[in-house]
């Protein structure tokens, strides 16, 4: 991907920089290599670009350097944009008022130092401020034995990005625990691309505890279609490996069937799909396949890693509540603004459609190629399940 966005990179590294560089650090700093000094991050962030384009293949060190790199790009040309933009802005302004002052100049450094911190913020904090969310979910068709029945939903933890980060995952575990929930479901992306991933962390992956079990499904990254595999069968084997850990972890995985839970005589569904895809993915995910056999029963729980799901297919069926993952929020949220809602109708929350529900949990974990958060937190989402008559 950094591939194809190389000359945009490049271009809102550069351009900013000569624009400061020309209107700015001329006038203002003395002659000499004070001024060069101006350009030495951006050199030597388009150095660690071009190591990226010619020598990085993957694989954990690869993706732990391009993630830095994301990071310290951000930091560096970010704040130069957005204090460009608001530069530009200043100079019509000021010709058109007559002012002797530089406010929107003024307003670029402010909004610059911002986002400056608002990256430094999500990258050592905010990727481990876990946030637990209350959402309670009534329906007609839930048995009464199962009224104030409780979901913890989990998604997206990309074991390879936390890069053996034991403790902070160690936190992640004991709060899900912690909320004592009769079922716990974890919505896809339990890797990056390899089952090696989890080495690290396994034993910690396999501390969820909760009555009635542990329950999951696959995502697009488990499918490992992002690894530049040597030929499909070692694809298809790293596939194996992950659903044989998965097990080893006691964790019981839905690759499009169901099981049925139960309270005395009452029971309900619960379905797991295959990744649904995408526009540009495959599709793995075989609702009719999965449901089979579920027709007497009232209440369905689905679980499908991609929440366009909802609206391709699941709403046409009688899946009362759907758990999804995928979006992250794109990893950054103010509010319920995020740019995640330009790519995906229901990106985070509860939303409804009739008596229908699909819930979009915004992950746990990160993209090692993106490793911060900000305003959409890791999150652990506690689901009451209520009867409504």
């Amino acid at each position: 991907m950094i591939e194809k966005l190389s000359i945009y990179f490049i271009l809102l590294l550069v351009l900013p920089d000569i624009y400061i560089y020309k209107l700015y650090i001329k006038k203002h700093v003395a002659s000499g290599r004070g001024r060069e000094l101006w350009f030495v991050p951006s050199a030597v962030l388009l150095l660690g670009l071009l190591w990226i384009l010619l020598f990085s293949r993957g694989g954990h060190g690869g993706q732990a350097f391009i993630g830095a790199f994301v990071i310290a790009y951000l930091a560096v040309a970010l704040p130069k944009v957005v204090f460009s933009l608001c530069s530009l802005v200043d100079l019509p302004v000021r010709r058109l008022l007559k002012l002797h002052s530089h406010p929107f100049a003024w307003l670029g450094v402010v909004a610059g130092a911002a986002t400056m911190l608002v990256i430094l913020y999500g990258t050592f904090l905010g990727r481990k401020q876990f946030e637990v969310k209350q959402v309670v979910f009534a329906s007609p068709d839930l048995p009464a034995a199962f009224d104030g029945y409780r979901v913890v939903q989990i998604s997206d933890i990309h074991a390879g990005s936390w890069r053996g980060d034991r403790e902070s995952l160690q936190k992640a575990v004991d709060l899900v625990n912690a909320q004592q929930a009769d079922l716990i479901v974890f919505t896809g992306d339990l890797v990056n691309n390899m089952a090696m991933e989890l080495d690290p962390v396994q034993d910690i992956l396999a501390g969820f505890k909760a009555p009635d079990g542990v329950y999951s499904v696959l995502g697009n990254h488990d499918y490992s279609p992002y690894h530049h595999w040597e030929n499909e069968k070692a694809r298809w084997e790293n596939l194996k490996e992950l659903k044989k850990r998965q097990s080893a972890m006691g964790w019981h995985l839905l690759d499009n069937r169901h099981v049925k839970l139960h309270r005395g005589t009452d029971s309900i569904a619960l379905v797991g799909v295959g990744d649904d895809g995408g526009r540009m993915l495959p599709r793995y995910s075989d609702l009719k396949l999965a449901m089979l056999g579920t027709e007497k029963t009232s209440f369905k729980l689905l679980l499908s890693h991609t929440p366009t799901h909802w609206h391709r297919e699941v709403l046409a069926t009688d899946v009362d509540l759907t758990l999804s993952g995928h979006t992250h929020a794109m990893q950054f949220a103010l509010g319920r603004l995020s740019p995640s809602a330009l790519l995906y109708p229901e990106w985070s929350g509860l939303y409804t459609r009739g008596k229908q529900g699909l819930y979009v949990n915004v992950g746990l974990g990160y993209i090692g190629l993106m490793p911060l958060r900000f305003g959409a937190w890791p999150e652990v989402t506690v689901i009451t399940l209520k009867k409504t008559y």
